[in-house]
């Protein structure tokens, strides 16, 4: 009995080994991912850099993921970022992450919902599992997000925020710092344009962008202490539907008519500032005399700003917003959870019932002048120089600082 007891303490001590191993085993998998916690690299909204440099660090995301990426895009006449920057930094931005050209497809409904929702239904039927929804209404928009959710896919919110709608995540930039930057820079005008008495009117994006409202939301809040101390007037504010210029320019030109003390104009994008300026100067108003704003640093709007027709131009990085975007996607695709590093803030949804902080990335704008003009679009090749500063412009541009 006595020669036989080490054996028997042999015995247990390799059978609590094999247990204790697989519980170790168990513990090892329990995340539901091939990948370990440490594999997965960690992203947050500052990562992002001109030279797409942070992308790389996603390849071993992409190469786990299944599915492809989907991106819908909603016209080529609100703005032309859309053809000229989104498409084409979007592209970069998955290559640059390992994806082929067969594992994402970039789509724009050229302004018809119907379009948009028919080109979501055909990415999801060819096998996307993750798609990037830039709405063209948020009605729309809820209804493309309801149709992903049925089928097993996610979607993300990219650049506007769908009212009611089920994505799981939103990018974009801080649209009421976005709108908060226009007015200051309404306000700063008016100082630097000795403008006597302003008398403001507002011209506000389409009604059924969420964007729009949070612009106006941003420039309001600076504009209210103004108009409650009674130093400036708000003449009026009046929506243009769908960002059309054309209509942006009957708008003005009906209320430029009707009230000729209008001096100031808070315009939401460079687009609708555009239609403005051409009003004023059918009217032979001269240059900074009538502060307009703008927003995306369109190349028409940075040569208004340098005319002196317009006071600047929110600036947003949009390669920021389609690394961000991308980054969103490939981590979605793959099955894991987005860092909290790169969902760095929050945005409600005021059309969900009850309303509900939708996880977002949220980005820096800027706002342009001449002063930094130079060092922000130009630097970063937003806008073509050789374009910017050709024939009259040539003289404004070397004013600036451009050459």
């Amino acid at each position: 009995m006595k020669l036989q007891r080490p054996h028997t303490l042999l015995a247990l001590t390799l059978a609590l080994a094999v247990v204790l191993g697989a519980c170790s085993k168990k513990t090892s998998t329990s995340t539901g991912s091939s990948q370990s916690p440490a594999a997965v690299p960690t992203l947050s909204a500052t990562s992002f850099t001109s030279d797409f440099s942070a992308m790389g660090q996603l390849t071993g995301l992409a190469a786990s993921g299944k599915g492809n990426i989907g991106v819908l895009l909603p016209d080529t006449a609100s703005s032309a970022r859309y053809v000229s920057f989104d498409q084409p930094l979007l592209t970069q931005a998955f290559q640059k992450a390992g994806l082929s050209a067969g594992q994402f497809t970039i789509d724009n409904a050229q302004g018809s919902e119907s379009t948009q929702l028919t080109q979501a239904q055909a990415l999801i039927t060819g096998g996307a599992s993750v798609l990037l929804v830039d709405a063209l209404s948020s009605g729309g928009g809820a209804n493309i997000e309801t149709y992903a959710k049925q089928h097993g896919v996610k979607t993300i919110d990219y650049d506007r925020l769908v009212l009611g709608g089920s994505r799981d995540a939103y990018v974009s930039f801080d649209n009421v710092k976005v709108g908060g930057l226009i007015g200051q820079g309404a306000v700063d005008c008016v100082t630097a344009w000795n403008v006597a008495k302003p008398a403001v009117f507002e011209l506000d994006g389409s009604p059924t962008d969420n964007n729009a409202t949070l612009f106006a939301q941003g420039y309001n809040g600076v504009l209210k202490t103004h108009f409650d101390d009674g130093s400036y007037t708000k003449v009026g504010e009046q929506a243009v539907p769908a960002w059309n210029n054309d209509t942006a320019q009957t708008i003005f030109t009906q209320q430029y008519t009707a009230h000729k003390n209008i001096n100031t104009v808070v315009s939401a994008n460079d687009g609708l500032g555009n239609s403005v300026i051409n009003v004023l100067k059918n009217n032979q108003i001269a240059a900074k005399t009538v502060p307009v704003t703008g927003q995306d640093a369109t190349l028409q709007g940075m040569q208004n700003v340098l005319a002196g027709y317009q006071c600047g131009s929110v600036y947003k990085p949009i390669f920021l917003e389609t690394q961000a975007a991308a980054a969103l996607a490939i981590y979605l695709r793959a099955g894991v959870t987005p860092p909290a590093e790169l969902l760095n803030g929050t945005t409600k949804d005021t059309g969900a019932t009850p309303n509900v902080d939708v996880p977002s990335v949220l980005l820096t704008p800027v706002w342009v002048t001449t002063k930094n003009m130079a060092s922000t679009v130009v630097a970063d090749k937003f806008v073509d120089k050789a374009q910017l500063c050709a024939g009259a412009y040539a003289a404004m541009c070397t004013s600036a600082g451009i050459s």
